[in-house]
Order: structure tokens, then C-alpha cells, then sequence
């Protein structure tokens, strides 16, 4: 970790809530609510929400499995993900939910007529518009965990 956080506080809470309240505690905000007022189906979310997670090299969301009314998905998700242009465990919506986070985070400028042909083929625009903004928020704050090495001093419930 590259910031010094004092002894006995949780680095997460400390980072975005006491060093820059201002800004910390409105971007926790919007990252919470990524979770709370998704719209979209589990597998989507999760196959997005890894794929950033994959590209951003951030151990504490690689770890993270989003659940809903007691569901998560099942372990061999995460490698799908990595595989997701081959995989057989993804419907079309899942595979190009992983196609769009990569896209999106490395290669936006090349999301062209086909592709959008395609997810719109798949996806309502307000799924489209909620699904970059969940994007845009776990590669925003899922780096800057990862940059700050704060990925590797937060652990999940029961690691």
C-alpha cells in the first residue's frame, strides 16, 4: 500500500471516507448504488463487474462475488469470464456484457456499428446506459484501489 493509513483503521474506510470526504464519501455512494439499484440480470452484472475486475488487476474484486436474494454465481464463473469468447456456461447477454467491460476499458474508441447492432440486439438503451455506468464505476474505483494497493490490505468477510 502506498498511502500510510494510521494504525487500527480500515484502509477502505479511511482512503475514501476521512482523507477526502468530499469526494470520497459521494464516489462510495455511487459505487454502492452500482449494487443496490442494478437492474440487471446476475450473470450481466457479474460477468461485467469480473471482467474489470480481471483487466484491473484488483485482488479485492477478484475475490468479490455480488449476491442477490441469497444467489451468487457459481465458481466456475470467474474463469468463464477470462474465456468469455468461447465459454459455453454464457447466454448472448453475458457474453457481451464481458465483451463491453473489456471493450469499454481497452479499446473504447473501436466500439463500432456491429457491435452496437449487437448489444442493442440484446440490450434496452436504459440497460445500455446503466450497465456504462456500472462499468465506468469498477474500473474508476476498482484501479484506484488497485494503484493505491489497497486491493491487498482489504480482506472479505470470512478470507
Amino acid at each position: 500500500m502506498i498511502i500510510d493509513v494510521p494504525e487500527g483503521k480500515d484502509p477502505i474506510g479511511y482512503v475514501w471516507g476521512e482523507m477526502v470526504p468530499g469526494i470520497g464519501l459521494p464516489a462510495s455512494a455511487l459505487a454502492l448504488s452500482v449494487y443496490e439499484h442494478s437492474t440487471l440480470g446476475l450473470r450481466e452484472f457479474e460477468a461485467a463487474r469480473l471482467r474489470i475486475a480481471q483487466i484491473n488487476g484488483c485482488i479485492f474484486c477478484l475475490d468479490w462475488r455480488t449476491e442477490r436474494d441469497g444467489q451468487k454465481v457459481e465458481e466456475a464463473f470467474a474463469d468463464a469470464v477470462t474465456d468469455w469468447r468461447t465459454t459455453d456456461l454464457f447466454d448472448e447477454r453475458t457474453r457481451l456484457a464481458a465483451e463491453y467491460a473489456e471493450r469499454y476499458a481497452s479499446d473504447h474508441h473501436n466500439l463500432d456499428d456491429e457491435f452496437w447492432k449487437r448489444m442493442f440486439g440484446q440490450y434496452s438503451q436504459a440497460e445500455v446506459v446503466e450497465l456504462s455506468m456500472s462499468i465506468g464505476s469498477w474500473l474508476a474505483f476498482g484501479r484506484l484501489n488497485h494503484v493505491l494497493g489497497l486491493d491487498a490490505a482489504c480482506v472479505l468477510p470470512g478470507h
